[in-house]
């Protein structure tokens, strides 16, 4: 399940990089229309959501400390936060439909939190490595032997 779970990391962290991709896509086509965001939607409410979710249950399967489960969860969090920063940077048009300061910067927002995912998917990826080699992870414990007294 240990190796599992560092594939399943490694699934996600590879579908982020490619939200990034998708999202220049998506602005760099020409015409844009309705579809120019297609993948970058697609991947994001549906692959990264379901990619999230099977990181998840093989961390708890793969007997993951409290903290990892946890960090594998926290991307969940934030598709929802992006869905959010989506729909209020597209809500803060004008009455033509021109971009507004408002909406421009609630889409820099959502750049910044999708920056902010990329590194907790590394944190998770880390953590299932270690893992995966059998090191301790920074939050565990250290033991220190005790012996007789000198």
């Amino acid at each position: 399940m240990r190796k599992a779970f560092v594939v399943s990391s490694g699934l996600l962290l590879t579908a982020f990089a490619l939200q990034f991709v998708f999202a220049a896509v998506g602005a760099f086509t020409k015409p844009a229309g309705d579809g120019a965001y297609a993948l970058h939607s697609v991947n994001g409410m549906a692959v990264i959501p379901v990619l999230t979710l099977l990181t998840v249950l093989l961390a708890a399967l793969a007997k993951a400390p409290g903290r990892l489960v946890g960090l594998a969860v926290l991307p969940l969090g934030l598709v929802v936060v992006q869905a959010l920063l989506a729909m209020l940077a597209s809500a803060g048009t004008d009455a033509v439909g021109a971009s507004t300061p408002f909406g421009l910067t609630i889409g820099g927002l959502h750049a910044v939190n999708g920056i902010i995912a990329v590194h907790v998917v590394v944190g998770v990826m880390r953590g299932a490595r270690r893992l995966a080699a059998g090191t301790p992870t920074p939050d565990a414990a250290v033991v220190v032997p005790q012996g007789e007294p000198a």
